[in-house]
């Protein structure tokens, strides 16, 4: 199985429980490994044979931006149902990190793992 990975996306939206949290946007981080079956576009140089990372960042973006959820895990669970909209994607990790979500601590992050069949059925 062939990886993609698309490293720290940087974007903006309103998540959280708390009163402030659901007033204003909030920076997040999101990280995510496809495997896929990419071999014909190793063949062929053709973008219609592999995963169009750009267009699925392009539709992330766009969901997160619009979103309002109150938890980083179902936000991950939504990111992870676009990628699987691609029908060579066989399984998926996302990692969705919200910078000083606690005090003392850098970041928190939730991951997931997604395989196609969680979506099929």
């Amino acid at each position: 199985m062939d990886i993609i990975r698309i490293h720290d996306i940087k974007t903006s939206c309103i998540i959280g429980i708390n009163e402030d949290e659901r007033l204003n946007q909030q920076d997040i981080i999101i990280n995510i490994t496809l495997y896929a079956d990419i071999r014909k576009a190793c063949k062929s140089d053709r973008i219609e044979d592999t995963v169009d990372y750009k267009l699925l960042k392009q539709n992330i973006i766009t969901m997160v931006k619009k979103s309002s959820f109150f938890l980083i895990e179902r936000l991950s669970e939504r990111i992870a149902e676009i990628c699987f909209e691609n029908p060579r994607v066989r399984m998926a990790k996302i990692r969705v990190e919200k910078p000083y979500a606690l005090t003392y601590a850098r970041t928190v992050s939730v991951e997931i793992t997604r395989i196609r069949s969680d979506y099929d059925g």
